[in-house]
């Protein structure tokens, strides 16, 4: 049975929740393997509207275990929150595991993030101050403390010992702010420990066996392709790697095994965070889009902040998708757009004096100028459409362009934010 990944082509928040939550109903397993609460995943289905931050996509499907690999940043308190608001909200308590191996985000990392921002000042990097840079930080310096290890009082304490020497210079020294002590982590780790203790186990485990008795298994990633930090917008990209390529690491699972990349993008740009974006608008044209994007607009799950939005760039699209490694495509909010008379979709850069289709590195991102042509618009609502033959003719043209500059085959097409609104070609 294959094993699925799914992921962003562009800058994150392209509709990936929806596309897993949609995918995950055939799914025996899906696995988040990197990131963090840092971003969130926006699902609407029967029990009403959730923004999902470290649960998988699955939790809502019957059968389905979620789990969270290696790679992945666990903020404890944040997920078994997320856990108390799906049951009380009468969704089934959904059966999760956490890998011994992932590493445990504490409350210090998202101090040192939030206060790290502040000095910053007009030089942030935008980040949701959620600890990720602070945590991987610590995870690559080999002074993390994996999940396991919450559960060994005296190597904890040995090792926040170790790690708070340099922290605390930092704290008192850079920051202005009083040192932290063992005791205190203790303390914070001890009063969520027991009710993590039945999520905890060899997860890696759970997968091979999985793939060896072929069960399907759906890899869901976080943000997208330009916030990977080696072949994303450096120095804005997130702290771990969103690729597809990533993947068969986070999750704890052989390369060989993923035989799909579904790579999400949206009809048009969007993007939470700091950064060059070349297709980025402005002022009224910008509101209104932003206005009508999705089911509630174009907001962050996570950190309700207003997205930036563009037109669609081909240009960065389909680096996207290459980077990706992209087997297939979904373009999700191609709804958004029936307010257009004519639809601008960036096909090239224009940069030193010539017009390039190649995605450039980052610091020359911001000379590049977006190279457009209009497509006309089929103003209409298509919400209610399900098969592609019966969108407008001009909505089917713009798939088609799309899916021709992109070079990867559309396979989905989303057109409404319920699990239902979507198109299979």
């Amino acid at each position: 049975m294959p094993v699925i990944a799914v992921v962003g082509a562009n800058w994150g928040d392209e509709g990936k929740g929806k596309i897993t939550d949609y995918l995950a109903a055939k799914a025996d397993y899906v696995v988040r393997y990197q990131g963090g609460n840092n971003a969130g995943h926006t699902i609407i289905n029967e029990y009403g509207k959730f923004a999902l931050h470290l649960l998988p996509s699955g939790v809502f499907s019957k059968g389905t275990v979620n789990v969270l690999g290696p790679g992945v940043a666990v903020n404890v308190t944040g997920l078994l929150g997320e856990i108390d608001a799906l049951v009380a909200r009468g969704v089934p308590r959904p059966d999760i595991r956490v890998s011994e191996r992932a590493q445990a985000l504490l409350p210090h990392h998202i101090l040192f993030d939030s206060l790290e921002e502040e000095r910053l000042g007009k030089e942030s990097f935008g980040s949701t101050k959620s600890g990720i840079a602070p945590f991987y930080a610590d995870k690559y310096l080999k002074i993390g403390l994996q999940v396991n290890e919450l559960f060994d009082e005296p190597l904890m304490r040995a090792r926040l010992a170790k790690s708070l020497v340099q922290k605390n210079v930092l704290l008192e020294k850079l920051y202005g702010k009083k040192p932290l002590s063992v005791d205190e982590i203790v303390a914070q780790v001890a009063a969520f420990r027991e009710r993590l203790r039945p999520f905890v186990g060899d997860t890696t485990s759970l997968l091979l066996e999985a793939l060896e008795a072929g069960r399907t298994i759906l890899l869901e990633g976080q943000l997208g392709t330009l916030r990977d930090p080696d072949h994303g917008i450096y120095p804005y990209p997130t702290s771990s790697s969103p690729l597809a390529g990533f993947a068969s690491v986070g999750a704890g699972i052989p390369p060989w095994a993923i035989t799909r990349v579904v790579a999400v993008t949206k009809a048009y740009s969007s993007c939470v965070g700091a950064g060059p974006f070349v297709t980025e608008l402005q002022g009224e044209e910008a509101e209104t889009l932003r206005k009508l994007g999705g089911s509630a607009g174009e907001y962050g799950a996570t950190t309700g902040r207003p997205r930036r939005v563009g037109w669609f760039d081909c240009v960065a699209t389909a680096y996207g998708c290459r980077v990706q490694g992209a087997t297939e495509a979904v373009i999700t909010n191609l709804d958004v757009l029936g307010y257009r008379e004519k639809i601008p979709v960036c096909t090239g850069y224009a940069l030193d004096g010539a017009v390039t289709t190649k995605f450039p590195v980052s610091r020359l991102l911001d000379a590049a100028r977006p190279v457009y042509e209009e497509l006309p618009g089929w103003k209409t609502d298509i919400s209610a459409v399900r098969s592609f033959a019966d969108l407008p003719p001009n909505a089917r043209d713009y798939v088609l362009f799309v899916e021709e500059r992109i070079h990867t085959p559309v396979k989905w097409v989303s057109i409404g934010p319920h699990r239902d609104q979507i198109i299979t070609r």
